[in-house]
């Protein structure tokens, strides 16, 4: 047997070296972050003070919203300040702790989309029925099996990873995630390898399987529609949540798709900065720029502040 000292402090390789690259990348996600915070806590706020928007639909937007600034905020600041101080060093609390919040926050995610996407399918294919079934507290219940979901999935997984030993100090990564941590491990990997392959899969094609159901339902639904008002009115009720589940599910199987063994990281790396930085900033101003209601409540919120006038002053 081999005596070693246990790594307590890993080094976060990131995307790149050069001195260039790493100013523009750092002004790059300052930005994305700031919108994003700013975007998606515009949201939680307007869901809060607008009684239109009171439904359900709200509800789960509110709630994805804060999903969104908390996925970004474990990840992107740290990022920030590896590329500011040149410090790229992080001990094992600290990415432990990142790595559980980005997957729980991460996951949430996926099953508060398909919880979302039902809500749509009540919304079109049984709209008289739409307030008794989606009350609110069918809404708290589902909301809450995303987080109890979540925790029973992720827990095990993350439990064994607690448990390992690592005989090398770099992540060859831009934040501590579980597969460049099983490449630098001292245990045989095959066990977690599989509780994480099983994890992902089960997460992946549950909530995909049914969002798909839910808007293979509504598609059908609104093909029956007789006029194409109708149609082109029930379509724009979902088509900001169905760009978000495709951008979603899009950049997540999008790391999966490897060209060789050689590009893996590499396009892993890139498509994790797309999935932390950009996606958050994007789904806003998704909803902010294709919702009627949204932007009609971000108006109303406006025209106390831009109704202001600054007081004159005139002597006497």
């Amino acid at each position: 047997m081999r005596n070693h000292t246990p790594i307590t402090t890993f080094i976060l390789v990131g995307l790149t070296d050069d001195p260039q690259l790493q100013i523009l990348l750092f002004i790059f996600l300052l930005i994305t972050y700031m919108l994003s915070a700013v975007g998606n806590l515009t949201i939680i706020i307007l869901t809060f003070v607008d009684a239109h928007l009171k439904t359900a639909m709200y509800y789960f937007l509110q709630n994805f919203s804060f999903l969104e600034i908390s996925f970004t905020s474990t990840c992107v600041p740290r990022f920030l300040y590896n590329i500011a101080t040149g410090d790229r060093t992080i001990n094992f609390s600290a990415c432990m702790s990142q790595l559980f919040f980005t997957d729980l926050f991460g996951v949430v995610e996926f099953y508060l989309l398909a919880a979302m996407s039902y809500d749509r399918y009540v919304a079109i294919c049984k709209p008289l029925h739409y307030m008794t079934i989606m009350n609110p507290m069918v809404c708290k219940k589902l909301l809450y099996g995303c987080w109890i979901i979540t925790l029973l999935i992720i827990i095990p997984p993350f439990s064994y990873l607690l448990t390992m030993e690592f005989c090398d100090s770099k992540i060859d990564y831009v934040v501590c995630d579980a597969n460049p941590l099983l490449k630098i491990s001292c245990f045989d990997t095959e066990v977690i390898e599989k509780m994480v392959l099983f994890c992902s899969s089960f997460i992946l094609l549950v909530t995909l399987t049914f969002v798909v159901w839910s808007y293979g339902s509504i598609i059908r639904t609104i093909l029956r529609f007789p006029s194409a008002q109708q149609k082109k009115k029930a379509f724009s009720t979902c088509s900001s949540h169905l760009i978000v589940v495709s951008i979603s599910y899009g950049s997540c199987i999008f790391i999966y798709i490897k060209p060789s063994a050689k590009d893996e990281m590499a396009t892993n790396k890139v498509a994790s900065v797309f999935i932390t930085s950009i996606s958050p900033m994007l789904n806003p101003f998704i909803y902010t720029l294709r919702n009627k209601q949204v932007k009609n409540a971000f108006k109303d919120f406006l025209k106390p502040l831009l109704s202001l006038r600054p007081q004159r002053f005139h002597r006497g």
